[in-house]
């Protein structure tokens, strides 16, 4: 699986897909009810640095963007 959201360029793409990955089994274990309240704490603590508000609004853009179409096969 090869993800299309960006990351530092810094980090492999081996490491991104594990990443990917933990992310996508968190969101999974914090279940439907608390997804957006799990989302929006993990984006706080990863990108929530000091004096960092503009990149973050940027990273914030960029993966909302990347974000794929749901496809009907998803669900099977």
């Amino acid at each position: 699986m090869t993800t299309t959201t960006t990351l530092p360029a810094s980090l492999p793409p081996e490491a991104r897909d594990r990443l990917y990955a933990a992310c996508a089994n968190a969101i999974s274990e914090a279940g439907a009810e608390r997804e957006s309240l799990f989302l929006a704490g993990l984006a706080l603590l990863v990108l929530g640095q000091p004096g960092r508000e503009a990149r973050c609004r940027t990273a914030l853009a960029d993966a909302l963007h990347a974000l794929p179409v749901p496809s009907l096969s998803a669900s099977e």
